[in-house]
């Protein structure tokens, strides 16, 4: 069994994760709103304003579970940064090209090259959640994997029914929760209505992207033979979380719609780790499978890292919270009244 201090860290990296796809996923939402909902430049001034004082700092929750898998549980971090390497230098080239996009657009004098830059931005704000879905869909699903942790895996192993409708998901949760965060950030004009109207297209068919997420994950995983009760109620919350956001939304309760699909896509992660756990990869041959106990930092390294958590997390939350205190007000899109 592992210890406490080893079931608190990878407790500590779920929730790190998680606060990264809750705060970066409504980044990453309206990325993609750029092409998906905007209209001209004035709008896509407004909705890169929503994000500017907060998209970088919202990438630091990213940074920080990577540092944690790298000083905590050191095993997990190799095989994982190792079997899905190219995955994750594409997640990286996204992050890279979706920051640089916000700048190089603000220089461009002509309409024409800031037009390529705010595509840019759009696909690289889709691409990063899509293909973090992918990566963790074929984690929990299993890996061709030897007994020292290295993956030798082929195309079809990471590109697989299960881990593309896990990615189309996580992006399409994204893009939702970017668009319940405009409604939240911006005066209402005809950039959010036209949020509001994708909005009651986009729940059913994000229920419906639900259910097959749940079909492929009892296919594809072994979570409903290992954990059924943990699992099953997992998707009802999910469900759940997304029928009230769809309900708030309607009822134009924007704060309670975002909240909620904030809280279906925490709740898609945790998911993901519990039936994980007392793994941290799978492999194609269970007995490869590197688990919990075998895979952290020395039980002193663990205990001083806790003492650091303890002390810093509370302060990154608390600069956080005043940051999106000061810029709580409304944007206004130029020219509109």
């Amino acid at each position: 069994m592992p210890s406490v201090l080893q079931i608190l860290w990878f407790v500590l990296i779920a929730v790190l994760f998680a606060g990264f796809f809750f705060l970066e996923g409504f980044d990453f939402g309206i990325g993609m709103s750029l092409k998906g909902v905007a209209k001209n430049d004035e709008e896509e001034d407004a909705l890169i304003e929503s994000i500017g004082p907060h998209w970088d700092g919202n990438e630091v929750w990213l940074i920080t579970a990577g540092g944690a898998m790298f000083a905590a549980m050191p095993y997990w971090y190799a095989s994982l940064f190792s079997g899905f390497y190219l995955i994750l230098f594409i997640i990286l080239l996204g992050l890279i090209f979706r920051g640089v996009s916000f700048e190089f657009r603000e220089q461009m004098e002509t309409s024409k090259y800031r037009r390529l830059w705010t595509t840019i931005a759009a696909v690289s704000s889709f691409i990063v959640p899509f293909f973090f879905g992918l990566m963790f869909a074929d984690v929990v699903k299993g890996m061709p994997m030897n007994a020292t942790g290295d993956i030798s895996a082929g195309f079809f192993d990471y590109f697989n029914i299960f881990s593309i409708v896990a990615g189309v998901a996580v992006a399409l949760l994204s893009y939702m929760h970017g668009l319940n965060y405009m409604r939240l950030k911006l005066h209402n004009g005809s950039l959010v209505q036209r949020a509001i109207a994708q909005l009651k297209v986009l729940y059913p068919v994000l229920l419906a992207g639900e259910v097959a997420f749940a079909v492929t994950l009892y296919i594809y995983t072994d979570f409903f033979t290992n954990k059924p009760m943990i699992t099953l109620g997992m998707l009802v919350v999910i469900v759940a979380l997304t029928l009230a956001a769809w309900y708030t939304n309607i009822k134009g309760r924007e704060g309670w719609s975002f909240l909620a699909l904030g809280l279906a896509i925490v709740s898609v992660v945790f998911l993901l780790l519990i039936g994980l756990y007392p793994r941290v990869m799978v492999a194609t041959d269970p007995a490869n499978s590197i688990l919990l106990k075998n895979a952290t930092s020395t039980p002193y390294t663990l205990k001083w890292m806790t003492v650091i958590a303890l002390t810093m997390v509370p302060i990154v939350l608390g600069y956080q919270g005043w940051s999106f205190w000061v810029f709580r007000k409304r944007i206004q899109v130029k020219g509109e009244k």
